[in-house]
């Protein structure tokens, strides 16, 4: 192509680019006031002002210049973020009816659209609620008869770590195979061995669903009726499997990794687990009360790593009026959980790894209304309280019964997450673990 003709596309394109970016902005102002944010490139959003730093890092400087409140475009979509606890606060809690909704998600239309209870929105999502929280209720949560199955798995995951013979393994693959047998104790009634092929294939598609979820972000429609249909209760199990599995599985290895960085704690830890439970039994959720150290540590664990620092988004169920803007019906929401996570005087010093963070000065366990790793609202998960139990009692039984040995130098273990994800996940390690 010629110099004059090079010329003219680059001209047609920038020309195309000032007038796609001049409509979304009286598209956003004629849909209401919608909170101010960076200008937006064509197609791609505002995608370089998130790339290339720390997520944390790069929202708070945009909050820093636009406030608590301020809009994104992922793509051609708007967004609004909440930034802060006392935004996230007043939008989930305060008026949580107003931001129930969800936002529509390409990968809903792939696993079940507005089947389940993750992705569906208006009564139909009351309904589903409802069910499995009683379903769950009505199968031991928060009762002796899910920590004993939680128990039973931890001893078959107990076994396949005392197969390694200190040899250096992967964690990932143990972890997702005991966290998924807790389900499936719950939905079908019986475990699998870990090598079984469709046990296997039931994990490999829940992360590869797992990992399209946190590649790809889009829109879902509200659907105001809720019938208890077969696809209803396959969708709600699939998302038992890819809530309930990959998330607790990953704060598992993650939380592993960072104890190989910190050994100090790892033997605090022991000596607390040594304390209170000793090595002749397992431990059970009675003992957590007794193990404030133990407690804050997994805490810090969750706070630290920040799982989902964006949540799972919102959207909003009508014209919402908030802090003086409007944001039009069905426009997404999405809550920076890593900002109240990672919030500097609620949790000094926020990117260290510091178990104080949940402890008194008295040693006592130190409540904050600040952890959210679940979220908050009427849209938590309402898988919280499994995901605590299986923490608590994978966690501690294993460093029960091992001392964690890393293949490098503690000081050299990289604790960033892998790049270009919604979630966040920690580099693959290996490691090897000694009976203690």
């Amino acid at each position: 192509m010629e110099p004059l003709g090079m010329s003219t596309v680059l001209l047609v394109i920038c020309i195309s680019c000032l007038l796609l970016s001049a409509v979304w902005k009286r598209g956003a102002q004629g849909k209401g006031k919608m909170p101010p944010g960076p200008t937006p490139l064509p197609l791609i959003g505002n995608a370089l002002q998130l790339k290339g730093k720390p997520l944390d890092q790069a929202l708070r400087k945009i909050s820093e210049q636009y406030g608590p409140v301020f809009t994104l475009y992922f793509g051609m979509d708007p967004a609004v973020v909440l930034y802060g606890y006392e935004a996230i606060k007043e939008a989930l809690i305060d008026h949580g009816n107003d931001f129930a909704g969800r936002a529509r998600m390409p990968l809903t239309e792939r696993t079940g659209g507005e089947k389940g209870i993750v992705f569906s929105n208006g009564e139909n999502w009351k309904q589903i609620r409802r069910f499995i929280l009683s379903t769950l209720r009505n199968f031991g949560m928060g009762k002796k008869s899910i920590e004993e199955r939680i128990q039973e798995e931890t001893r078959y995951l107990l076994e396949k770590f005392h197969d390694t013979k200190g040899q250096p393994f992967d964690p990932h693959n143990l972890f997702g195979c005991a966290t998924a047998n807790v389900i499936c104790s719950i939905v079908f009634g019986k475990r699998y061995e870990y090598n079984d092929e469709k046990f296997q294939t039931l994990i490999t598609a829940t992360n590869e669903d797992n990992e399209l979820f946190n590649s790809f972000w889009g829109q879902e429609k509200q659907n105001e009726t809720f019938e208890l249909t077969m696809e209803n209760m396959v969708a709600c199990s699939l998302e038992l499997f890819g809530a309930g599995t990959e998330t607790t599985s990953t704060t598992l290895r993650y939380g592993f990794l960072i104890l190989q960085k910190y050994p100090e704690i790892e033997e605090k830890v022991q000596e607390e687990i040594d304390r209170v439970v000793g090595r002749s039994r397992m431990p059970s959720m009675a003992d957590r009360g007794q193990m404030p150290y133990t407690d804050a540590v997994i805490h810090e664990i969750q706070r630290f790593v920040s799982l989902s620092p964006m949540s799972v988004p919102h959207s909003v169920v009508k014209d919402t009026s908030f802090r003086g803007y409007v944001i039009p019906k069905g426009t997404t929401v999405m809550p920076a959980l890593i900002s109240v996570l990672y919030d500097g005087k609620e949790f000094p010093n926020p990117t260290e790894f510091d178990p104080g963070h949940f402890l008194n000065k008295d040693g006592t366990f130190r409540k904050s209304n600040y952890f959210v790793p679940f979220s908050a609202g009427k849209r938590n998960c309402a898988g919280e309280g499994l995901a605590r139990m299986e923490l608590f009692l994978f966690f501690t039984s294993i460093l029960q019964n091992f001392k964690l040995k890393p293949l490098m130098d503690p000081q050299d273990i990289d604790l960033s997450p892998l790049e270009g994800r919604m979630d966040n996940c920690p580099q693959p390690y290996k490691f090897r673990v000694i009976p203690r």
